[in-house]
């Protein structure tokens, strides 16, 4: 195919990259995506999508890391989009470690940008930028695109330096680059130490005897959770559109970590308050305690409106881990 359009995903491994790489190739593309060098294949969530006994599949996953910039990917591949995905993710774990948060979570941002710049394909690459709703902090809900920025952790700060340089390339060098500022999204997919997936994960072995308690931190933050597989069509739209611009992506709807666990003990017909323990040691330093995304824009502009409901994203993330807990403890 003549005019097929190239990809390239950092972060291809995680949730949100391996349902970005199945949307890219149901259109068509040719998706290329960045994984880091680790001792143990993390590919858990990708090996459905590349065939890792095909030799020629295998070429179009690339060892790279956002600490050294990938011009040499950039150069080889001149894709028509990135999508900049990776990212040090982990609000709680960026307080631990906050230098390295922002030399990948924030310079990571900037010297694929650099790349676009000084190889002379901004003319030729679109650009997107993963932006966090983590970034608004303690400014007060609802958050919207004019909304101002007060983020409290590392991570959020870090998110923001790479939203300010995506803007400053866009306009300094003309580059389509286009941050989208998402909410929480979650999924069956997303990596078991974030709350919402330790809970379902929790709550189905306590459900199948394998556990009987389930330690969380604070349960009034509130968030506004969606489902990643709307989210990443979301920005799929982002980068189709016309012109690069700014965009929140979110439900519009939020409910406290506590209204979430409640939730999965309901579907699972438990009883929360038998199980659960509560330790200060997993809150933050900083919490935000609440983040509702006005997501009007994209849903005017673009047509945009998430498909999964916040009950359908319980009740499928806890589907997911008591079978996976089933199959892995060889219950019957």
């Amino acid at each position: 195919m003549a005019n097929k359009k190239t990809a390239l995903i950092t972060g291809i491994t995680g949730q949100d990259g391996s349902y970005l790489a199945e949307l890219l190739l149901s259109k068509g593309y040719e998706v290329h995506g960045v994984m880091r060098r680790s001792s143990s294949l993390n590919i858990g969530r990708i090996e459905h999508i590349f065939d890792f006994n095909d030799v020629r599949e295998k070429t179009h996953l690339h060892y790279g890391d956002l600490a050294e910039g990938i011009d040499h990917l950039l150069y080889e591949l001149q894709p028509d989009e990135v999508y900049n995905l990776g990212a040090m993710s982990h609000v709680k774990i960026s307080f631990d470690i906050p230098i390295y948060t922002g030399d990948i979570t924030g310079l990571g941002a900037a010297r694929i940008l650099e790349g676009i710049h000084k190889l002379g394909l901004t003319q030729k690459t679109k650009f997107y930028q993963a932006s966090s709703s983590e970034m608004f902090g303690i400014t007060p809900p609802p958050q919207s695109e004019t909304s101002p920025f007060n983020p409290v952790s590392p991570y959020g700060c870090a998110k923001l330096y790479a939203y300010y340089m995506t803007k400053a390339y866009r306009t300094g060098y003309g580059i389509f680059a286009a941050n989208g500022i998402l909410f929480n999204h979650e999924s069956e997919r997303r990596g078991m130490n974030f709350v919402t997936r330790k809970i379902t994960r929790g709550v189905a072995r306590i459900k199948l005897g394998l556990q009987d308690k389930l330690i969380l931190g604070n349960l009034d933050a509130k968030r506004d959770w969606g489902h990643s597989r709307d989210y990443m069509e979301a920005i799929y739209m982002i980068m189709q559109h016309d012109k690069p611009e700014d965009w929140v992506v979110a439900t519009g709807e939020y409910h406290t970590v506590r209204e979430f666990m409640e939730e999965v003990f309901k579907y699972f017909g438990l009883d929360w308050e038998k199980h659960v323990v509560i330790d200060k040691v997993y809150n933050r330093p900083n919490e935000v305690p609440a983040l509702l995304g006005d997501a009007a824009k994209i849903k005017k502009v673009l047509g945009w409106k998430p498909k999964v409901s916040f009950k359908e994203l319980v009740k499928v993330m806890c589907d997911s881990d008591f079978e996976k807990e089933k199959k892995d403890s060889h219950i019957a």
